[in-house]
């Protein structure tokens, strides 16, 4: 339990972290930066511990959070694009 709520907030600092990095205008509000962030920082955290690449709480989890959120993101942008 606590590792999921530790989860969530690590996402939701990740998100700011590939909000802020991420080039482009984007106009989802914090919260949608937020959630974006959390499910990067889960996938990201997922993927590199099944592939063996570091171990929970090593800084490379942290780098791979930051690019699967900015993945996210990048990929949600062209989401909204094509509805509009």
């Amino acid at each position: 339990m606590l590792s999921l709520i530790g989860t969530i907030i690590v996402g939701g600092i990740i998100g700011l972290i590939a909000r802020a990095i991420k080039p482009g205008d984007d106009s989802m509000g914090w919260i949608m930066t937020i959630v974006l962030g959390i499910a990067g920082s889960l996938v990201a955290g997922y993927v590199g511990r099944a592939l063996g690449w570091y171990h929970e709480g090593q800084v490379a989890g942290w780098i791979a959070s930051v690019v699967g959120a900015i993945v996210l993101l990048f990929i949600w942008g062209l989401v909204v694009r094509r509805r509009a």
